[in-house]
């Protein structure tokens, strides 16, 4: 069974760091992409960030370029996302999300697995 369990997740200040991981089990497939989603209150879920295992290949969207960074420690079967220079807006539940085959980014919904949320929350 595929289980993928988020957190590190917490209070910050504008301009401060956060670093969330997610730590995978059950996976087979060397060809996964694994990644994260987040979605804000009275918003749908977006997509994050994403990394492949095959090569590394990694993906964000355009409103986290520069500041967040996604990582994967295979030996671990874990991803980190490293959150820097944080906004407000930043504000959500992150979920870690995984496609048994790649490529980034995941899906934002009907990801083939998701684990259980990890609040942020971002203050001005």
């Amino acid at each position: 069974e595929v289980q993928l369990q988020a957190s590190g997740g917490g209070l910050a200040q504008a301009g401060g760091s956060l670093r969330l991981s997610c730590a995978a089990s059950g996976f087979i497939f060397d060809d996964n992409a694994i990644g994260w989603l987040r979605q804000a209150p009275g918003k749908e879920r977006e997509k994050v960030a994403c990394i492949t295992k095959k090569d590394g290949h990694t993906w964000y969207t355009d409103s986290v370029k520069g500041r967040f960074t996604i990582s994967s420690d295979n030996a671990k079967n874990t991803v980190h996302l490293q959150m820097n220079e944080l906004k407000p807006e930043d504000t959500a539940v992150y979920y870690c999300a995984a496609e048994e085959i790649g490529p980034c980014p995941v899906r934002s919904n009907g990801a083939d697995y998701q684990g259980k949320g990890t609040l942020v929350t971002v203050s001005s």
